[in-house]
């Protein structure tokens, strides 16, 4: 990737905390790397250089700055929303596969040979597959060092290290200290919550319009399974090594979360997968900017900045909540979607009768999160293969609609769709379409959400066409399809604003 060093230079000069995730400076005199935006004295020209990435500045032999901590930045959104492969296999290394499958397993998800995947990355962001993974290695012990009571050899193996030598090694080189100093450093306290309890910051680049991102969520949260209570979301996760739960608290300047894990090796991936569901790596200034130039919506941007793309912990979920979604409001897909939960795990709490109120709505108590999922734990959704197998009766849907899901299910239990971070999206798409009963409107919202697609317009969906109306745009589906070419590549986050609208 081109860095020009004019255009670095001047970020770093004004601190602007935009960049932080974009690029990292490398300090020659100092032996150190920072953000854009650390607070120190701007360095000299001559001693600066920039990189794409925290994994190519370590390889330059720098360590990470003790005071902006860099290794703790927001993704770089060019990652976060390229559809090529190099950004594939970033998120895909973000959750963790090359710890769990190794570089012979990313390089088999996405197609190419390990050779031509490591010349791409290191093309693109200075470093492989490998360097990249042990730079989330290294900020993944941390995370560990400084917020849980675990002994350092616990801590290195839940980091993805093949050994403590090599944990003691990176630790030393990446941050300049050994990993007890570290805990010194912190106070040599863990956080209070218990054995598998981690709390930690999730940063972000402002704005964050968090009342937006809570109000999605709480409009679709299933019993059981998530819950927006006291201005928390709360969501049950399957995880790679076990369950899950976590809980996201919008505050200044960053994400507070608290998860609770019963494996430590899932902290990377449970951390990159709440940052997908909020979509904290975003340019929102980026986004509104370009959107903002339309004067339909600029009164919009202006009154509601940093307004996000829910995206999804659960690339399935998300797709089966789209077919389910169908032609139907989002309150009866929930209860459609609610019953189906039930079907497969009756969640059964002294006192609760009733789960699904008499009419076609969703219980009062359901609106506010279930007890058994507040009391019992909250869980994961249903896996492809558990939703394959259950009996019509647990469907509660119309028998094309039915078997539509079932198709889905089947084909993502067999890995014909691949619905995770590291996806092909025109494929993904392809073969979706594909399926009986799939169209444009639910591959669209599948590519939204479950894989991330920054520029998808749904120009037929019902809600859309209500909001384009409400903000005086056209509310004809090609004549809107034709005005959003404006929009470009933020088409997904212009829907988002015009749900709202609506």
């Amino acid at each position: 990737m081109e860095l020009d060093f004019e255009r670095c230079y001047r970020a770093v000069d004004s601190r602007d905390q935009r960049f932080d995730g974009w690029f990292y400076t490398g300090v020659t005199s100092t032996g150190i790397y920072c953000r854009p935006s650390c607070p120190a004295m701007t360095p000299k020209r001559q001693n600066v250089r920039f990189f794409p990435s925290a994994a190519a500045a370590q390889g330059a032999g720098l360590r990470a700055c003790r005071r902006c901590r860099p290794d703790a930045a927001p993704g770089s959104p060019q990652w976060d929303v390229r559809a090529d492969v190099v950004g594939r296999a970033v998120r895909l290394i973000a959750d963790g596969v090359v710890d769990r499958d190794g570089v012979p397993g990313l390089a088999t998800r996405l197609g190419y040979t390990e050779r031509h995947l490591h010349r791409m990355l290191r093309a693109e962001l200075g470093a492989g597959p490998l360097a990249l993974a042990r730079a989330q290695r290294a900020q993944t012990a941390r995370t560990l060092i400084e917020t849980t009571g675990l002994g350092m050899a616990e801590i290195a193996f839940a980091a993805g290290f093949g050994s403590v030598r090599q944990f003691n090694d990176t630790v030393r080189e990446v941050f300049g200290t050994a990993p007890s100093e570290l805990r010194v450093a912190r106070g040599g306290r863990p956080v209070a919550g218990g054995a598998g309890t981690i709390t930690l910051r999730l940063a972000y680049r402002p704005p964050l319009h968090a009342a937006a991102l809570l109000d999605f969520l709480a409009l679709r949260a299933l019993p059981g399974v998530e819950e927006v209570r006291d201005g928390t979301y709360h969501r049950g996760l399957r995880l790679p090594h076990g369950a899950a739960e976590v809980a996201l608290t919008p505050a200044a300047g960053h994400v507070s979360a608290t998860l609770r894990l019963a494996d430590m090796r899932d902290l990377a991936p449970a951390v990159a997968r709440c940052r997908r569901l909020l979509d904290l790596d975003a340019d929102p200034q980026a986004i509104d900017e370009t959107l903002a130039a339309d004067p339909a919506l600029a009164a919009a941007v202006a009154a509601e900045p940093g307004i996000r793309l829910p995206r999804a912990v659960d690339g399935f979920e998300a797709a089966l909540r789209a077919v389910v979604g169908q032609q139907v409001s989002v309150r009866s897909a929930r209860t459609t979607l609610t019953r189906l939960l039930q079907a497969a795990r009756p969640l059964t709490t002294p006192g609760d009768h009733e789960v699904v109120a008499p009419d076609d709505g969703v219980s009062r108590q359901q609106l506010h999160g279930h007890r058994a999922g507040a009391e019992g734990g909250l869980r994961g959704f249903l896996r492809a293969a558990e939703v394959a197998g259950l009996p019509d009766s647990a469907f509660g849907m119309p028998t094309g609609r039915r078997e539509t899901v079932r198709a889905l299910a089947r084909a993502v239990a067999a890995g014909e769709i691949d619905l995770d971070p590291g996806g092909d999206r025109e494929e993904v798409v392809r073969r979706l379409t594909a399926l009986p009963g799939i169209g444009p409107w639910t591959a669209g919202y599948v590519a939204m959400r479950a894989l991330g697609d920054p520029d998808v317009l749904l120009p037929t969906d019902l809600a859309v066409r209500r909001g384009a109306a409400a903000l005086g745009l056209p509310t004809d589906p090609k004549t809107l399809d034709t005005h959003a070419e404006r929009w470009r590549p933020w088409r997904s986050y212009a829907v988002i604003r015009l749900w709202r609208a609506a």
